[in-house]
């Protein structure tokens, strides 16, 4: 199929015309374009619509081409391509998994020149097109095996960029490096003759001791999150490294990004106590990192217990994460049930706690919303408590 039939203007209009339909509804209906498959119409349209949010530079620019809807879910958002463009800079970078570039075009932000690899020569043709839509220039695109491409290039580069698939054969196993193309594991020495640092992307699933057993010379993990949803996993490598691993949490909000950093072998204690004025919910890039003892010592708060990964502290305390002034600390009784919980509207939420959010809200015929959250969760001493609170 040729792409370039999907510019003429009567198919940008049909395209155009249907971003607001059901796609299910749309594709029930008669194609009234006899010379394009209906099946890429519709592709197309699907994924325009995933890019609007996600990908607003492509979804306003005109006569771009979209590969399908599940390339799009897949792909990075420019939010958490601009942050990961915002840790390396120079003259050339290479990217070996350049799936629908994306990434790329915010790395050409901050280097001279880069190098778009992808497998699929069909993908690899329909980035390049729409690199020249968006008026981008320093970016030339291979299709090919990357390993292939890197010893015809043979050239040093400031930095490898790596965004590894996992192969059909490992699913529904653990999830690890080498169960991905390109096997990241198995080549990085040959990575290392061309360029001395290299950044890797995973999924969030990726277990980071997991990760660690697997690479060497890692020198920072970043946990990034998007609007308290974890979406990728950075592995900074640089050669020769082997000094003190850092992982950094980051959250994009919409006009903020929250980062934290710690330290991989940070093993202080955090102070423990009951319930003071404050509770603090630690966002989902902190706790990904695993270091639910660091977090304390890092924002001078104390933890209520070693399993409940919720906060408190006698005065109000800058944090990564949710922040409530806690206004009754209750043990969870039937009695405090029936007198500040049955028919209540609140927000609920668990953590340690034996019975889940939903059988909690059957249980006392809560409604969701309102400005109370409910905080099921375990103190130090043990015991089953609600905290109610207002957040901040």
């Amino acid at each position: 199929m040729d792409h370039l039939l999907l510019l003429k203007n009567e198919v940008q209009d049909f395209i155009n015309a249907n971003l607001n339909s059901n796609i299910l509804e749309l594709a029930l209906k008669k194609n009234p374009l006899s010379d394009i498959p209906y099946s890429l119409l519709i592709e197309q349209i699907a994924a325009k619509q995933k890019a609007k949010i996600k990908l607003p530079t492509w979804f306003t620019t005109e006569n771009i081409i979209y590969p399908s809807k599940v390339s799009v879910e897949q792909t990075s958002s420019e939010k958490t391509a601009a942050y990961k463009a915002s840790l390396v800079s120079g003259n050339s970078l290479i990217d070996l998994s350049g799936g629908f570039g994306i990434d790329d075009y915010y790395f050409a932000k901050n280097f001279q020149n880069v190098m778009h690899c992808e497998i699929n020569e069909d993908l690899s043709q329909i980035v390049a097109h729409n690199y020249k839509q968006l008026n981008v220039s320093n970016i030339e695109c291979f299709a090919g095996n990357s390993s292939e491409i890197l010893k015809e290039i043979n050239q040093k580069f400031d930095c490898i960029y790596i965004d590894p698939s996992r192969r059909n054969d490992a699913k529904g196993k653990v999830f690890m490096l080498k169960d991905c193309e390109p096997n990241v594991p198995e080549l990085l020495d040959f990575y290392f003759t061309f360029s001395n640092k290299i950044i890797i992307k995973t999924a969030p699933i990726l277990d980071i001791q997991a990760g660690l057993s697997e690479l060497k010379f890692v020198k920072n993990i970043h946990i990034v999150a998007l609007e308290n949803e974890v979406k990728e996993l950075l592995w900074e490598i640089e050669r020769d490294f082997t000094s003190e691993i850092s992982i950094v949490t980051i959250n994009i909000e919409k006009d903020t990004i929250q980062r934290s950093k710690i330290l991989i072998s940070d093993d202080k204690h955090s102070k423990y106590s009951l319930p003071q004025n404050y509770l603090y919910e630690p966002n989902a890039s902190l706790l990904k990192s695993g270091k639910f003892e660091s977090i304390g010592t890092l924002f001078k708060i104390n933890k209520l217990h070693q399993h409940s990964h919720l906060y408190t502290s006698e005065n109000l305390e800058g944090f990564q994460g949710r922040k409530f002034k806690i206004i009754n600390c209750l043990p969870f009784d039937k009695e405090v049930g029936k007198k500040y919980l049955l028919k209540q509207k609140m927000n609920v939420a668990t953590r340690n706690f034996p019975l889940k959010p939903e059988d909690i809200k059957k249980k006392f015929k809560i409604t969701d919303g309102g400005t109370v959250f409910a905080f099921f969760t375990t103190n130090l001493d043990n015991q089953k408590i609600v905290l109610l609170c207002e957040k901040i």
